[in-house]
Order: structure tokens, then sequence, then C-alpha cells
């Protein structure tokens, strides 16, 4: 029987090729370089983590490639309102609501715009006469009331109360002006409206008008 003979040399062959993969007894790696498909090699990439969407790829590291958490352009993002400007805005005055000596005036701003827009604040005020030029100081604002934002829309108006002690009770000097340029707030280019309210005090020091913050509406 040939073959009982031919399993010892074949063993034998099989240990002799053990012995020339260089692998040590102990289970380290061997010495020399690794195959091409060896993950073991030095300065190989790592694995590709998983994405967002379950696929595996490369996190992006381009200062193209946007960042964690940024939206995409297309997304849409709400829009604030925007303030009114004064090529949007019509200014009034209208009529004195007396009190105790005390003149009362509104000033309304009307949004004649197309669009809604927002004004917050004081209006500017100042008295002029036909020239163009101030003839009062400009008038105060009134403290310890709230500014708000009022959002107008297209119609709707905005309006400060202007009073001032009538000039008659304090004895002071006075003018009559002819116009007042209102401004609306930060704006600079002002909208001038007759004024009907007669004499005003031009001193500075008594009975000097005074504007509130715009609130809703067209007056009391």
């Amino acid at each position: 029987m040939t073959h009982r003979f031919l399993l010892p040399g074949i063993l034998l062959g099989c240990a002799v090729l053990a012995g020339c993969t260089g692998r040590s007894t102990d289970g380290a790696a061997p010495t020399g370089p690794s195959g091409p498909g060896s993950s073991a090699a030095t300065g190989t990439a790592a694995a590709p983590a998983p994405s967002g969407d379950g696929t595996t790829g490369p996190h992006p590291t381009s200062a193209s490639s946007p960042s964690a958490g940024t939206a995409p352009s297309g997304s849409a993002r709400p829009t604030a309102s925007r303030r009114c400007h004064t090529a949007g805005l019509k200014a009034s005055i209208g009529p004195d609501h007396p009190g105790a000596g005390q003149a009362g005036f509104a000033i309304v701003l009307t949004n004649v715009s197309g669009r809604t827009c927002t004004v917050h604040g004081f209006p500017g005020v100042a008295f002029v006469n036909g020239a163009g030029e101030a003839v009062t100081p400009d008038p105060e604002r009134a403290t310890g009331e709230e500014q708000r934002t009022v959002t107008l829309a297209p119609g709707a108006g905005a309006w400060s109360a202007l009073t001032y002690t009538r000039p008659e009770s304090t004895g002071v000097t006075t003018v009559t002006p002819a116009t007042v340029l209102v401004t609306p707030p930060d704006e600079t280019a002002s909208i001038p409206v007759r004024w009907a309210g007669g004499e005003v005090s031009n001193t500075g020091k008594a009975s000097v008008p005074r504007v509130s913050p715009l609130r809703p509406g067209d007056g009391p």
C-alpha cells in the first residue's frame, strides 16, 4: 500500500513551509513588509466613518463644505419687518385737544407706501419760519414713557403727542411758526407740515413743547 508511506512526507513538507513564513512563535507581526492588502501598514488612511444618512464616506474637510449645523443656502429664513422711510410716509398734525392750561396736538405719521414697515421711538420736530429757519428751541422728549416698535401696514398710522403750557400762562415771548418739520425715527429727511396752532414759546425757558414716543393710531 503506497499511500501509507506518502502521509509522513506530506506532513514533513508542511512543517518546512511553515518555517518559511517568518512568523515568530509568540504571535508577533512579521518584521518584513506587509502585503498590499494588509490593513496594519503604517500611514494608511483610517476606515471612512458612516455619514449622517447611513452611507459610508469621509467627513468633509474642505473650506467649501458646509459646517455642521449650517442651513442650506436655499432654505427659507424669517425676514424682519423693515423700518419706515421718509419717502413712504405722510405727516400731519391733528387739531388741538386743550387741557388745563395745556395745548395738545397729535403728530401723525401715515404709511403711504405699498409695504408694511415699522417705526420706533420719537419723531424729530422743528418749528421753522417761511425760509425754513428754526424759530424755537427743539422740543424736548418726554421721559418715563415706553418706546415701542409700531408696525404700520399700508394706510396705517402712528402718532406722537406734542404738548406744551400755553405761553400766555407763563408770560414768555412767543413766535408764530409757519411750518413744522417732522422727521421719522432713524431718518434724516424731514416732512414739512403747515403749522396752524398759533403762538409758541421761543425762549426755551418755559412753555417748551414736548413730544412723546410714537404709538399706534391716528391720535387721541
